[in-house]
């Protein structure tokens, strides 16, 4: 009897871990950013810098990207999703996401070039958002 060849081993694709928060604007709006020098909206967040807690950074990169200073006790987990990376092709992205309540006027800064407020229930989705944010996050609010 012979057996059949055994296929080789499919490799895990790079994994980029990092946090990101939902913030709603009084029509009910989610805030989206788009990082200079790439095409697609994602969520305002990053990666973790050593040492830190999935909150740690969520308050850190929403301070460093849209200006805004959110209060660790009222991130609500969301939840942990996994998609394909934006803007690393052969990556993907493991995002801890957050909800926060409205906060003041997010700014253009750091590494952001634009903002934009996305109606959730818009249909069709735009076409530019990060797969994290419209095959994961979107669905699940």
């Amino acid at each position: 009897m012979t057996t059949a060849p055994s296929s080789p081993p499919t490799a895990e694709p790079p994994l980029i871990r990092v946090s990101a928060v939902v913030l709603r604007d009084a029509r009910g709006r989610v805030l989206t950013v788009r990082k200079r020098g790439t095409a697609r909206f994602m969520l305002p967040g990053g990666k973790h810098e050593p040492g830190e807690s999935p909150e740690q950074t969520a308050v850190r990169e929403c301070s460093e990207e849209v200006g805004v200073h959110l209060d660790p006790v009222q991130l609500r987990r969301l939840g942990r999703f996994r998609a394909a990376a934006a803007n690393e092709a052969g990556h993907e992205v493991e995002a801890v996401v957050f909800e926060h309540p409205s906060v003041a006027d997010p700014v253009v800064a750091a590494e952001i070039d634009e903002l934009r407020w996305l109606d959730p229930s818009a249909t069709p989705l735009p076409d530019d958002l990060a797969p994290l944010l419209a095959q994961r996050v979107l669905p699940a609010l």
